[in-house]
């Protein structure tokens, strides 16, 4: 996700720790933090140890994902996304800051409840089928998760799998929030298709990647792939990378079946999914079907453990294409002006307030009064805030600056907008002339940020000019 930041925007100094109170909710513990976001273990105020809820509370002020997440949750029927009972603004004196009251899982990360087991092909098989069922709801109301992986997937006790996070989703109808070629999402999950479309208008003024249920299929394929063999796929090169380095790994040259003894009717399941194009990989209906089918029928070696294969084999090296780019053209941006918060809050209380009067959270809880097959305005709900929403965004864009990954050899000054030293963030470091900040995160990074000795860093942009009436 990007992390553009500028120190003229308030946020949350620190998730908040121990017992706090958020409009009818409790908070008892926090068990995440994130760029955009912390989660929390929260109970309702008028129901002490009533069953736990999941509180995402924003780290940005009036964060505008978090009214299109809200929609997003009410048009994916449980239980493929968790249920929301509630959403508002948590008045705090840095701002209004967004949150969300969503269904509690309990259980494990994907790839962390896997190290902790010997799999089999099968086992494996029968985990993937009900993501990809999930995906086909998402996919079902023309709506695409943008963020599938594992670190996105809880492993309950039962073994069932559940996909969270659709903080990054889209639907249709909803209103663009960022300027970037390619929108939210993790790099190392990016679709063949999304990265020749960075490659050919990286510099194209206005260009933006619209993301399909081909994405999300390609990045379910990479979460098997690293689920069955403990690594990453290689990413998809230019043919001009491959001519002059023949050596460069591709998914041919490292299949699954090279780090992993899975069977072939999973391997094929990945190289399906991990296909050059698209419409090779089906829809997510038809992976679905194809999973639960070979979990039925796959043969014996399905039910082999899967071994990975780690020692003496050459690690896969990471390539960066070397293209020869035309000169970058110049994007005009500015910071985002104060006097939009005054209007953006109104507008979003006004949304929130609207969704809230069509379903009140006491109308869900507890989760057993919520568990039914349909809400009566689940569907139009969303509709109805993505356009109501349209209007505050459109008000809240602003161009963005975009700028090329870090590496010591090429850059030797400050990026475009960035700020120069003294750096006086809490937390931030000077590279090059230019002040960093870093997440505490290792590779792979995230969009906006990046990779320097080990570690993701993003770049702390200079004080946006005050604002004018006629901005």
């Amino acid at each position: 996700m990007v992390t553009h930041r500028s120190d003229e925007q308030p946020t949350l100094p620190r998730p908040p720790r121990g017992l706090f109170e958020v409009a009818n909710w409790r908070v008892l513990e926090l068990r995440s933090a994130g760029a955009y976001g912390s989660v929390f273990r929260a109970e309702p105020l008028h129901s002490p140890g009533a069953p736990p809820v999941a509180l995402k509370l924003a780290v940005h002020p009036l964060d505008a994902r978090f009214m299109r997440e809200a929609a997003l949750l009410r048009r994916v029927p449980p239980p493929h996304a968790p249920r929301l009972y509630d959403f508002g603004l948590w008045m705090h004196p840095a701002g209004p800051f967004p949150y969300l009251v969503m269904e509690w899982i309990d259980g494990v990360p994907l790839y962390a409840w896997a190290q902790g087991q010997q799999l089999s092909s099968r086992q494996v098989l029968r985990v993937l089928a009900p993501l990809a069922r999930t995906l086909e709801a998402v996919h079902s109301v023309q709506a695409v998760h943008r963020d599938v992986k594992g670190d996105n997937t809880l492993v309950r006790k039962d073994g069932h799998p559940k996909l969270l996070d659709f903080g990054a989703g889209h639907f249709q109808g909803a209103p663009t929030l960022t300027r970037e070629v390619l929108p939210p999402g993790t790099p190392g999950y990016r679709s063949p298709e999304a990265l020749r479309f960075h490659w050919r208008h990286w510099s194209t003024l206005g260009a933006r990647y619209v993301p399909g249920p081909g994405d999300d299929l390609y990045a379910l394929g990479v979460t098997a792939y690293r689920l069955a063999t403990g690594r990453y796929p290689p990413p998809l090169v230019p043919a001009e990378v491959l001519e002059q380095e023949p050596s460069t790994p591709t998914l041919a040259s490292e299949p699954p079946e090279k780090w992993a003894s899975v069977s072939p009717e999973l391997a094929g399941l990945i190289h399906q999914l991990l296909s050059e194009e698209p419409q090779a990989r089906g829809s997510a209906a038809q992976v679905a079907q194809q999973l639960e089918a070979a979990a039925e029928t796959a043969g014996v070696r399905a039910d082999e453990p899967v071994v990975q294969r780690l020692q003496g084999v050459p690690v896969v090296r990471r390539i960066r294409p070397k293209l020869s780019r035309p000169a970058r053209a110049k994007r005009p941006w500015r910071g985002a002006a104060a006097g939009l918060a005054a209007t953006l809050g109104l507008a979003a209380a006004l949304v929130i307030h609207s969704l809230r009067d069509a379903e009140p959270w006491e109308h869900v809880w507890p989760p057993e009064e919520a568990a039914r097959p349909e809400q009566e305005d689940g569907a139009d709900a969303g509709v109805s805030l993505a356009k109501e929403v349209q209007s505050v965004s459109a008000r809240m864009e602003q161009p963005q600056p975009s700028w090329e990954g870090l590496s010591g050899e090429k850059v030797t000054k400050p990026l475009p907008g960035q700020a120069r030293p003294p750096c006086k963030q809490r937390g931030s470091v000077e590279i090059k002339g230019g002040c960093w900040g870093s997440p505490e995160a290792k590779p792979p990074c995230r969009d906006g940020e990046y990779e320097w000795e080990g570690l993701c860093y993003y770049p702390i942009l200079a004080p946006a000019p005050p604002a004018t009436s006629e901005q």
